[in-house]
């Protein structure tokens, strides 16, 4: 009768090689627990909290949750025979344990910060609240909003888990230490260091204003740091300890204590370095299976050398959108995940609905890279969506007239007409002034300099546009949708397809949190079909593919 039912099912695509030689291993339990069919066979893999054992049945293969795998060297003929058996596998043991315990976390998986508020409050709080960590994107905004996002978050989630960018402003230095200065008054105690490019004084006053010994004479790290880096010789800095020039210069202001130096000068500046490859915003586009070993080996080089007692994690970002990018990262040894561009397209983003749409629209191809406003007179590049908007066509324009020309008076006037008609919609003795009374408040020093530097005066003017495009398209300005500078890496146009069929392919179904919960399920799905195929199982390709369905619960 049991022969009879399974003899029944149809072929379910899953088989092993002719040389395959199974282990002398057995299995007990009801063959009701067993399916033979696709769906069920699929129910089960998916079934990542059990253990999952492929059987075998009088020449049928199938998969079970259930029952108990016995060593038999005296199989007989007609008992069910394992052929391989994977074990249970939850989300929290990806990636690297000591990164959960030490920012109180459930997952090795974070966002990363987006500028302008666009990783906003509420992507921080509803992330929060799951004990994910997430990255307050302050870059560019003023300390007034900054200090106003830090009193929310911090009401929402007194407890943490959340950290606030500090992006590196090197035309602007006030602006990095005013933001330093806000965290370190709020007690803001986790600090995503972004592009930068040289250790700076400010975030080595962080990192040493938040040190002291402990009750057992131990080193206590109060002011966390995870640099998001994309080149060797910036993450040699922030593996090492901080410079004695910028800690003897702290000390003399009365920033810091001697305990403070000298305790800063026995651990790195960093306890997590992000791998940012290929992403959106800021990125050297380097592909992620190159820089990650390359990063991995520097980072072991430099802990045998100073011998911390707590090694420095390295997690990866840019092109993690799916679960088979977040297991590749894993697999090539990242203690965490950080997601970014995908996250820009979720109802939680602070970015416009206009923004949203065309970035779930997005195909992998469709980002460009185009002149960087906080280092546009450095040449510095990022990486922007190009479907939909001339944004980056015509900040490469207004950087080729900056080189060409060492005036604003110098630009042809066929020339300067058609970029006030065009690009600024007004004249640049507008847009001058409304940078003047934009400088006086926020960076009166650039002021004076461009009143003896024409060719910093022409920055300036080129830089308003650079700047508000980004704003326009967060805040969702109508008529300048054409000049919508969207910052995007080719993750979204990953996500896109891999969500295509599901409900994430609606942008209004797109929350941080579910994201989140399919990246990590898919993961952890992807490695139990991947250790059945390495142990020989056959599987067709639908077993391994991962569809994300809604969720009606919170995450487990």
């Amino acid at each position: 009768m049991i022969s009879a039912a399974v003899k029944s099912r149809n072929d379910n695509g899953l088989s092993v090689p002719d040389y395959f030689h199974a282990q002398k291993l057995n299995w007990q339990g009801s063959l009701d627990w067993v399916s033979f069919d696709q769906t069920g066979i699929k129910a089960k893999l998916l079934n990542i909290d059990q253990p999952c054992h492929i059987l075998r049945f009088e020449g049928q293969i199938g998969v079970t949750n259930k029952g108990c795998v016995y060593s038999d060297e005296n199989s007989k003929i007609g008992q069910v025979e394992v052929l391989f058996s994977v074990p249970p596998l939850s989300m929290q043991q990806l990636g690297d344990r000591s990164f959960l315990a030490f920012h109180g976390v459930k997952y090795a998986y974070a966002s990363g910060a987006m500028a302008g508020g666009i990783a906003s409050e509420e992507l921080v709080i509803a992330l929060g609240k799951e004990k994910i960590l997430s990255s307050f994107g302050a870059g560019g905004l003023s300390p007034a909003r900054i200090e106003a996002a830090i009193n929310r978050i911090q009401q929402a989630l007194p407890h943490g888990p959340f950290a606030f960018n500090l992006i590196h402003s090197p035309s602007e230095p006030a602006i990095e230490r005013a933001a330093v200065d806000l965290y370190l008054k709020y007690g803001v105690r986790t600090i995503e260091a972004s592009a930068f490019l040289d250790l700076t004084p400010n975030i080595v006053y962080y990192r040493a204003a938040g040190l002291a010994l402990n009750a057992e004479n131990q080193i206590e790290i109060k002011n966390k740091v995870i640099a998001k880096i994309s080149r060797r010789e910036v993450a040699t800095k922030f593996l090492q300890p901080a410079p004695t020039k910028f800690l003897k210069e702290l000390v003399e202001q009365g920033l810091i204590t001697e305990l403070q130096a000298n305790l800063a000068a026995k651990i790195p500046m960093a306890d997590d370095i992000t791998v940012e490859a290929d992403s959106g915003g800021h990125t050297d586009n380097r592909p992620l299976v190159c820089l990650l070993p390359s990063i991995l080996e520097l980072r072991d080089e430099i802990q045998e050398k100073y011998a911390y007692e707590k090694p420095i994690r390295v997690g990866v970002a840019g092109g993690i959108a799916t679960p088979q990018s977040a297991l590749a990262a894993f697999m090539m040894g990242a203690a965490y995940v950080v997601t970014g561009s995908i996250n820009q397209s979720c109802i939680e983003a602070g970015t416009s609905e206009y923004v949203k749409k065309l970035l779930a629209q997005a195909e992998t191809t469709d980002v460009i890279m185009a002149p960087a406003a906080d280092m546009f007179e450095m040449g510095v590049k990022l990486q922007v969506l190009k479907r939909g908007t001339m944004f980056p066509i015509r900040a490469q324009k207004l950087f080729e007239l900056y080189k060409s020309y060492d005036t604003i008076e110098d630009i042809p006037p066929a020339e300067r007409e058609k970029l006030e008609k065009q690009i600024f919609r007004k004249s640049f003795e507008s847009v001058w002034e409304d940078t003047v009374i934009y400088l006086a408040q926020r960076n009166p020093d650039k002021l004076a300099k461009a009143a003896k530097d024409p060719k910093v005066k022409m920055a300036l003017i080129f830089r308003w546009y650079l700047g508000l495009s980004s704003r326009w398209s967060n805040a969702g300005e109508k008529g300048r949708e054409i000049d919508y500078q969207i910052w995007c890496g080719p993750a979204m146009g990953a996500f896109n397809q891999w969500v295509k069929d599901s409900y994430l392919a609606e942008p209004s179904n797109r929350k941080v949190v579910d994201v989140a919960h399919h990246i990590l399920r898919g993961t952890v799905f992807l490695y139990r079909i991947q250790s059945l195929k390495i142990q020989g199982l056959q599987i067709p390709a639908h077993y391994s593919r991962y569809c994300p369905t809604p969720i009606n619960s919170n995450l487990v």
